[in-house]
């Protein structure tokens, strides 16, 4: 009898206990949200100033998105100016420019992500290769200074050296060249923005890699060299897989900024020459033609020209990522 009643209350401890977990599981929202802000309540208030930082600075701002249907005059005002519909919309994709800008943009983004985002995996690599601790860290700092100094900076010295009396055609006339204005050359400006954007950013954009592939387990190096694997399937099945997921975060955000990128082609060339961009003509159009409408058009078909890119890129991303799941299951 005393066995029964003991097996029992067992029996109805764990019930109770199961209840009580479901209703943990499933109760109320709000005393759900209670129980997390009391047992979180700092993280919470930590995090209150980076959400009224994108409400204010990055949200709120986009209200003025509907100034891209309107013949806006600053002194009638958003309310004051006379609605438009999509007359900028079709003004644009029916101008001269649309195509241009486009293709300018284009070339000088995927020039950006087929150099600028491969070139400081290849440092990364080149660097963990080095055993030399005091030529590594040398190394490493001479690489990550240029990042230190400002675009503008970094604009002004290369359109100083690149004038028609600048360094660099000095060093070219030494050679038996010609001098020539380089950045007012479209074939030579995309290679010169290039170049100095890997000489700035290579060292800061190998440093994630760095990190990453210090973390590798060196016996996972030395049972494929065992298994007679040369370099290229080191890189391929144990590199790779291991900054794989820094790879796919670094491409959207290669993408996304190089779509973007203002101040160093502006202060380069001032976008002439054919080397106008989506930022550059949209500024100018706003600033120095005072259509702000037809500018705000235009940035509204450049941010959806983003958004649809890095969409693609996390669906294609996301369905290789499962195919994997599924070849692995």
């Amino acid at each position: 009898m005393g066995r029964g009643q003991t097996s029992s209350r067992l029996f109805l401890k764990r019930k109770m206990r199961d209840i009580t977990m479901k209703e943990n599981i499933h109760g109320s929202f709000g005393v759900r949200v209670k129980k997390d802000w009391k047992r979180n309540r700092s993280l919470y208030i930590m995090f209150i100033p980076v959400v009224l930082f994108y409400v204010l600075f990055m949200y709120k701002p986009m209200y003025g998105v509907i100034i891209s249907f309107m013949d806006y005059a600053p002194a009638k005002g958003i309310w004051g100016s006379k609605w438009v519909g999509l007359k900028h919309f079709e003004r644009f994709f029916t101008g001269p420019y649309f195509g241009r800008l486009l293709r300018n943009t284009l070339l000088l983004s995927l020039y950006s992500i087929m150099f600028c985002f491969t070139t400081p995996i290849i440092l990364a690599l080149l660097l963990n290769e080095v055993h030399c601790k005091k030529y590594k860290s040398v190394a490493q700092t001479l690489s990550y200074l240029p990042h230190f100094v400002s675009m503008v900076v970094t604009a002004g010295i290369i359109k100083e050296f690149c004038m028609s009396d600048g360094l660099l055609n000095d060093i070219i006339v030494l050679f038996g060249g010609s001098r020539s204005a380089l950045l007012q050359r479209p074939e030579l400006y995309r290679t010169i923005y290039i170049v100095s954007d890997i000489w700035q950013e290579i060292g800061w954009g190998s440093i994630i890699y760095l990190a990453a592939l210090a973390g590798i387990d060196q016996q996972l190096y030395e049972a494929a060299e065992i298994d007679g694997a040369n370099r290229w399937n080191q890189f391929r099945y144990i590199i790779i897989p291991a900054i794989r997921n820094i790879l796919f975060l670094n491409i959207i955000l290669s993408v996304s900024g190089s779509l973007s990128v203002f101040e160093v082609p502006y202060i380069m060339t001032g976008g002439a020459n054919g080397t106008m961009t989506f930022v550059i003509q949209t500024v100018q159009t706003a600033f120095n033609y005072n259509q702000v409408g037809l500018a705000s058009a235009m940035a509204v078909i450049l941010f959806l020209i983003v958004v649809l890119v890095s969409a693609a890129q996390f669906i294609l991303t996301q369905a290789r990522s499962d195919a994997k799941k599924k070849a692995g299951a």
